[in-house]
């Protein structure tokens, strides 16, 4: 059967623990003891010698790395020499458990800088004459001044959200702006408005109002401010506001018209960045399609096993001398059944949406870089009219200049922002695939204790 521990998943985040925040600790009390930060004695025990393990992040997703075999049929892709990630490119501060909490320790003069809470909640199915469309009750809590109060409860659809998520990119268009669920539904897999599926697109809703809360810029967008406190009328007609349909026809022909045209010399380090999404998009990809099989297989395995319970129970009416034996193995099978009913939970609720999250990231991530070559292409024709002297060129001249600032805007908030995010991809996998190792581990244990009671 296709368990993630026969596959080797689980041997991709180790039990690792670091000793980065011990040491803060010591060097903290040190000085309010007015000692060095080593101790009585001298050095601090960190120095200024970078710490092992650490590596250069661009090394993140080498072919040694995640060196998968292409075979989908194979599912032994993974390897202890073919983990999702090498574990010493993680920052060694990073948290790898939630059992680890020792590495999560916050002092208590450091002020929780979070004022923005929202929450998605209570999906409500709602039939028109037109359509059938659910809405989910949205709620806000703050202590920002720009908010007119400290709560707010609104209810949003799906089409909602998708206009946020474009006036995001259009205001930040080489931030990187988190994904939203997929609007259709993979042919086979669910039906539309079943429950299950509501479910899950209100987690994923939930978690992309919040990843936009938390992002340092995104945060304070006017548009995202609107989308969580104005009321069905007032959101209605900001929605209407903006540009008309030639205008925006018009933007998507010149974006169309650069995109062809291309880049003359991507910079070096965005080449890179183009190289790493490329690689990571092909590997999470494949990561995706492997856990949701392993999910399928485990799911029929799960069906076929809960007949056998009910099946050595009648079998037990029929043989005296081995009621006893065949009642102990039909209880075995409803431990193992009930076991397996866990770990699937575990396994759809801390590894599947978190894999899935980041295959959605990566085509954001190639739709990010293509808006900045867009920018930067706009420039480059700029430039190459100024140079044949097709045009005027003192509005020429004063054109470029804006646009080189531009570019390097774009540059350097994609720079930031790329950093930021790669830390939060670091985090999100390790743990994923951290709780995912623990789940295994109590899911043997589990097991063995019922075979062993037989």
């Amino acid at each position: 059967m296709g368990k993630l521990g026969e596959t080797g998943l689980a041997a991709t985040a180790g039990p690792a623990r670091t000793l980065g925040m011990e040491g803060e600790c010591r060097a903290s009390q040190a000085r309010s003891w007015g000692l060095p930060a080593g101790g009585a004695g001298g050095e601090s025990p960190g120095g200024d010698a970078p710490l092992s393990g650490s590596i250069s992040s661009s090394a993140l997703l080498q072919a040694e790395v995640l060196d998968l075999d292409e075979d989908e049929d194979d599912l032994e892709v993974f390897s202890k020499d073919a983990s999702l990630m090498d574990m010493n490119s993680f920052s060694p501060l990073m948290p790898t458990s939630p059992l680890s909490m020792i590495n999560q320790v916050k002092f208590e003069d450091e002020p929780d800088l979070k004022d923005l809470f929202i929450t998605v909640d209570e999906p409500e199915s709602h039939v028109t004459t037109i359509e059938t469309f659910i809405t989910y009750r949205i709620i806000t809590k703050t202590s920002r001044g720009e908010f007119d109060s400290s709560e707010f409860e609104v209810r949003r659809r799906y089409q909602d959200f998708l206009w946020l998520k474009e006036k995001l990119e259009e205001a930040h268009p080489t931030l990187v702006i988190p994904p939203l669920p997929e609007k259709f539904i993979v042919k086979g897999m669910v039906e539309r408005f079943n429950d299950d599926f509501i479910e899950t697109r209100r987690k994923a809703l939930h978690r992309f109002l919040n990843r936009v809360a938390d992002h340092p810029t995104l945060t304070f967008n006017e548009d995202f401010k609107i989308f969580l406190t104005a009321q069905a009328w007032e959101f209605s007609s900001h929605k209407k506001q903006g540009p008309g349909l030639l205008s925006r026809m018009g933007q998507s022909v010149r974006a169309v018209a650069l995109s062809m045209r291309g880049v003359k010399s991507r910079p070096e380090e965005f080449m890179e960045m183009n190289n790493f999404i490329e690689i990571f998009s092909q590997k999470i990809n494949l990561i995706d399609k492997i856990s949701q099989r392993i999910y399928k297989e485990e799911r029929e395995y799960l069906d076929e096993m809960k007949e056998y319970g009910p099946i050595h129970i009648l079998w037990s009416a029929s043989e005296e001398d081995l009621a006893d034996t065949l009642k102990s193995v039909a209880s075995c099978i409803d431990k193992c059944c009930k076991a397996t009913e866990k770990w699937m939970s575990g396994f759809s609720e801390a590894l599947l949406p978190v894999v899935h999250e980041y295959v959605l990231y990566s085509e954001m991530l190639m739709a990010v870089m293509k808006r900045r070559d867009q920018i930067q292409a706009e420039l480059d024709s700029k430039v190459e009219a100024l140079t044949s002297k097709k045009a005027d060129t003192d509005l020429l001249t004063e054109e470029i200049g804006k646009l080189e600032d531009k570019v390097e805007c774009a540059n350097n908030a994609l720079k930031a922002d790329w950093e930021r995010w790669k830390q939060n991809m670091q985090n999100d996998i390790k743990s994923a695939f951290t709780n995912m190792a623990e789940e295994n581990i109590l899911y043997y244990e589990q097991q063995d204790v019922s075979f062993t009671e037989l």
